[in-house]
């Protein structure tokens, strides 16, 4: 005849498996303690170094307002989208600056000027035309429709609820508004404009391709060409042999503006960088500031 197991020993069984199953459950808690504490870890480091490279990026916009003040015109720094590279705090910094002087001010600029433009970044003359209109509508201070343009009825028959401010833009990314716009056209048009140089033409010294493209009637490799040598050429050799445009005209690096779009790129050694995009504006008061900041971007990875 079969015995059934002692008591005892069946017990010391039952214990066992809850023995097991608490080491099981601690294991799994303090796996679980660890992958907490070591995400924890990694986030303030992140956060640690993805703020150390934004105050660094924030020094290099106060770096090249430094040197944009300089007394010496051909110690500054030229303005022109070229790039100033050096390292800092252990990090490398990359500045590109450009003189708002060289963007088409969609305040100042005539219907000539605008429609050069849109047609050399690849606009079709009809909507180019279009757009044109409908940009000198939204600025001019009367009511009266141009003949592709658009005054508060067009706004209102294509549903939208505001009309144009006939007075003028007050930021670039106002023109979003302008009736027959798009994003897709905008983010290609914004790098080039401005509303703070005031200035009916560009400077042509511290323009970008397709301005000067619009500009000069240069075609699109002529005027990279000019472009990539008018930033790899010193300062120096720019002031006493300065490049030509097609007619002749010399671009002089200067006559430019207090109003400048800086971008500055921190890069840490372990690869977390930040990048700023600041327009700012030099002078003040003595006792104040050197600069004013008018826009403000900013990004970063790691």
């Amino acid at each position: 005849m079969l015995r059934s197991p002692r008591p005892g020993r069946r017990a010391r069984g039952v214990a066992l498996l809850l023995v097991l199953w608490a080491v099981a459950l601690l294991a799994i808690l303090l796996g679980g303690f660890l992958l907490v504490a070591r995400t924890e870890t990694l986030q303030s480091r992140f956060l640690l170094d993805a703020t150390r490279a934004r105050y660094i990026a924030e020094a290099g916009i106060s770096r090249a307002a430094y040197e944009l003040r300089r007394a010496d015109p051909l110690a500054r720094w030229v303005p022109d989208g070229r790039a100033y590279e050096f390292d800092f705090d252990n990090a490398k910094l990359r500045i590109e600056i450009e003189d708002e002087s060289g963007r088409v001010d969609i305040n100042a600029a005539d219907e000539v000027l605008l429609l050069q433009y849109l047609l050399a970044i690849g606009v079709e003359e009809p909507r180019a035309r279009s757009l044109v209109d409908a940009i000198m509508d939204w600025r001019d201070p009367d009511d009266l429709v141009r003949a592709n343009g658009a005054e508060d009825r067009d706004y209102d028959a294509a549903g939208l609820d505001y009309k144009p401010s006939n007075f003028g833009f007050q930021t670039v990314g106002e023109l979003q508004q302008v009736l027959g716009m798009d994003y897709e056209l905008f983010d290609r048009m914004e790098p080039h404009l401005t509303v703070y140089s005031r200035n009916p033409r560009p400077n042509p010294a511290y323009a970008a391709p397709q301005v000067l493209q619009a500009m000069a009637a240069m075609t699109p490799e002529a005027a990279q060409q000019l472009v990539e040598r008018r930033r790899q050429t010193p300062a120096q050799q720019l002031a006493a042999t300065p490049l030509l445009l097609p007619d002749g005209t010399p671009l002089v690096a200067g006559g430019g503006g207090v109003t400048y779009t800086v971008r500055a790129e921190a890069t840490l050694p372990n690869g977390t960088w930040t990048l700023l995009d600041a327009t700012i504006r030099l002078g003040g008061p003595p006792e104040g500031r050197a600069y004013s900041i008018l826009r403000w971007r900013e990004g970063s990875a790691d």
